[in-house]
């Protein structure tokens, strides 16, 4: 997120992501954060109106708990703009309480591996999930992300719009899956690929 309270960002699907990894290592970006596993869960009143206004309240826990809260999207050329807060709470359990004792419900559950590293003042996140391998790239303008993309030969036509609980959705669709947890056990043995996410590979 950036100073200005925003977050912007793209979205890849890619297929070598060590590749990937290997490149910024050659161009000595900077490690923000090692592979860690992330647990997310994300929360909506009963009604459902935070979904229905592309509204996302998530409890988070990798080394540490955070609770965001993301705005609508804005979508410029590939590049998605949206308000965000977040903030770092004590105590993960009590957070989910907290929550819930206002009327929140959990809704959908995460997991993905994140490796984070930082080239011409980008974040670029590699995401390892249960349904494969994404990269993002959040920085402060558009022009500057869509740079860095063409540097890490990713193919701009192939940013991704949706999120990965969106992504997800259509993969329950199209493989006819009955499990509402987006976790590697879940998984453990399945291959997905492009067509079931219904997404372009950006590495090609």
């Amino acid at each position: 997120m950036s100073d200005s309270g925003r977050e912007t960002e793209a979205k890849f699907y890619v297929w070598d992501l060590e590749r990937i990894q290997s490149f910024l290592q050659r161009a000595n970006a900077r490690l923000v954060q090692a592979r860690v596993l992330e647990k997310n869960l994300r929360f909506d009143l009963p009604d459902g109106s935070l979904r229905a206004g592309r509204r996302v309240l998530r409890l988070r826990y990798d080394t540490e708990a955070r609770l965001t809260y993301k705005g609508e999207n804005k979508n410029t050329r590939g590049v998605l703009s949206r308000e965000e807060i977040e903030f770092v709470v004590g105590d993960f359990e009590n957070a989910k309480k907290f929550l819930e004792a206002l009327g929140y419900r959990q809704i959908f559950y995460y997991e993905k591996y994140r490796t984070t590293y930082e080239l011409d003042k980008i974040l670029i996140m590699l995401d390892e999930l249960p349904y494969g391998n994404f990269v993002e790239l959040e920085g402060e303008t558009d022009e500057t992300i869509e740079a860095l993309s063409k540097k890490i030969n990713l193919n701009w036509d192939a940013t991704i719009e949706r999120s990965y609980s969106a992504l997800f959705a259509d993969v329950q669709k199209n493989m006819n899956l009955s499990f509402r947890d987006l976790s590697f056990d879940n998984f453990a043995g399945m291959k997905v690929d492009a067509t079931n996410l219904g997404v372009k590979v950006a590495d090609q």
